[in-house]
């Protein structure tokens, strides 16, 4: 007898998903075990919250909804920082999770399922009956690409057992539509405002990632000789580029900061404009009109108020823009402004190096292992007082490459979210740069890139503490005792899962690095002391933010 959790699974495969995560329980086997048999492949997690990290990870890299798989009750709470980043950035996820008995009033594992989740901006969707299998579970993927977050497809385990019968199995999706394209009013109102603009930037956020808006903005800003820039999460949108001023915001370059602030027009294409990428309004001068494209209305003038707000593609609305305005210099124009740019990223920036024998500069560090790694290689960041140094130094070629575990600010996310990339791209090198308190958090994590056999390096930017609350509460006079830690060895905790692992208190320390980047299999783990007295010039605008 086919069951309807038999139903849900085969559902799922023969709809195209063939990649899951997950972690085993009763309320979630036999449906996992039905998407394997109809051709999917398991990556079996050590932690529930991994498991939707690395969903969210595979997803982001692929452009596909990824799909994740837990137990009820204690396995889909232990998921939900995890599925809290994903709904913040606008993941598409679908996670199975087991569901107790609505009669099962005093189970152990019921709670408030359809609650939780939504609670942290997922979406709650129900297998119904057994003969709504199918199509409940077509729904939920469906849900999961066209709105672009995160939906958990709840699985009351005495449904899952029952008969589905010919009616669990004949459901067929509804195609997802194509973006809407701007209206010519909009694209026209835009082009007066831009035609009169002598100092044009263009700033890509995550919406033109997933929009594949690149080429057309590159394009655009050559029309129109606007300089380019990104919001923290779309870096590599503009790789290449002589005109490509990086990220805008806390990360910016100084050359960035000064320049940003000069444009008489600001494009925002995908990008919200928020307090983190423009230096809560510093980064956009006073007199500077602003034209924002976003597919969400609701995005529009969210942070600031928007000259033109245009509701469409992001490429498209692009295209349309460069045909409809003249051709102008603007910025590009300026003599050797392209050599000043190539000459003025954050690795040129002078800084004093304070390594020593116990400690490496994070700085240092960070530019030698930009020097160690290939071109094509994916870069996961988790949260922390780290995160700027490889958001700084480290550069992707790819904006699918570049994986800003950071919507939500957790910390212990950027692992499973390195991991999910891996499996995506296993012909490529993956890097997860994390802080040695994220690291803790999802440690177990690295028996996981063991047992897959991953092409992953782990970068630990360790200074024994949660340094972000070291440094900003310590010169206010308080006790952070508590936010400091002993030093631990944890080249030697990735041994002991099967990892190669070493320990690195200066750039010399990182040879093992070019021989793993050459010729090495699985996963390595590089714990690197980083001197724990310097302070991230980013920190005061972090907490500043909240």
């Amino acid at each position: 007898m086919e069951t309807a959790a038999d139903v849900v699974g085969s559902t799922l495969a023969r709809l195209g998903v063939d990649t899951a995560f997950g972690l085993m329980g009763s309320g979630n086997l036999v449906a996992t075990n039905a998407l394997v048999a109809g051709g999917a492949t398991l990556h079996a997690a050590r932690h529930e919250g991994g498991a939707v990290g690395m969903a969210d990870g595979w997803a982001r890299v692929t452009g596909r909804v990824g799909v994740a798989s837990v137990h009820q009750g204690p396995g889909l709470t232990n998921t939900l920082t995890a599925l809290a980043e994903a709904a913040k950035a606008r993941t598409p996820l679908l996670v199975l999770s087991g569901e107790t008995p609505a009669w099962a009033l005093r189970s152990n594992f019921r709670i408030d399922q359809h609650g939780l989740v939504e609670s942290v901006g997922a979406v709650a969707e129900r297998l119904h009956a057994p003969s709504s299998a199918a199509a409940d579970a077509a729904r939920a993927l469906r849900r999961a690409a066209v709105e672009r977050r995160p939906v958990v497809l709840m699985l009351p385990i005495d449904l899952q057992a029952q008969g589905a019968g010919e009616a669990g199995a004949a459901a067929e999706p509804a195609p997802v539509p194509a973006p809407p394209a701007p209206t010519a009013a909009a694209i026209a109102e835009a082009a007066a405002l831009l035609a009169g603009a002598r100092r044009p930037a263009i700033v890509g956020g995550r919406g033109a990632v997933l929009a594949g808006a690149g080429e057309a903005l590159r394009a655009l800003g050559d029309r129109v000789g606007a300089l380019l820039a990104t919001s923290a999460v779309a870096h590599g949108l503009f790789a290449g580029d002589p005109y490509n001023l990086g990220i805008s915001g806390g990360f910016a370059s100084p050359l960035a900061a000064e320049l940003l602030p000069e444009a008489d027009v600001i494009l925002a294409f995908g990008a919200t404009l928020n307090h983190w990428t423009t230096r809560h309004g510093a980064l956009i001068g006073d007199g500077a009109r602003v034209i924002q494209v976003d597919l969400d209305p609701s995005a529009l003038g969210a942070h600031r108020p928007a000259d033109v707000a245009i509701v469409g593609d992001v490429a498209a609305a692009a295209r349309a823009l460069a045909d409809a305005v003249p051709e102008a210099p603007g910025w590009r124009g300026t003599p050797d402004l392209a050599a000043t740019i190539a000459s003025r990223r954050w690795r040129d920036e002078p800084y004093e190096d304070v390594s020593g024998d116990a400690h490496v500069d994070p700085r240092t560090l960070s530019i030698a292992l930009a020097d160690l790694l290939p071109e094509d290689v994916a870069i996961a960041v988790d949260s922390g007082h780290f995160t700027g140094y490889p958001a700084m130094y480290l550069d992707v070629a790819d904006p699918r490459a570049w994986l800003f575990a950071n919507a939500f600010q957790a910390v212990g996310l950027g692992l499973g979210c390195a991991i999910g990339a891996a499996v995506a791209r296993p012909d490529r090198v993956t890097v997860a740069a994390l802080g040695d308190g994220g690291a803790f958090l999802s440690i177990a994590e690295i028996e996981t890139a063991v047992r897959l056999g991953l092409r992953l390096l782990v970068v630990v930017y360790d200074d024994a503490a949660y340094g972000a609350e070291v440094h900003h509460f310590e010169p206010l006079g308080r006790d952070v005792s508590s936010a400091r830690f002993p030093d631990a060895d944890l080249a030697a905790i990735a041994r002991g899962m099967g990892a190669e692992g070493i320990t690195v208190r200066g750039v010399a320390d990182l040879a093992p690095v070019a021989t793993w980047l050459r010729a090495g299999a699985g996963p390595l783990v590089v714990d690197a002391k980083v001197d724990p007295t310097i302070c991230a010039a980013w920190l005061e605008e972090a907490f500043r933010a909240g």
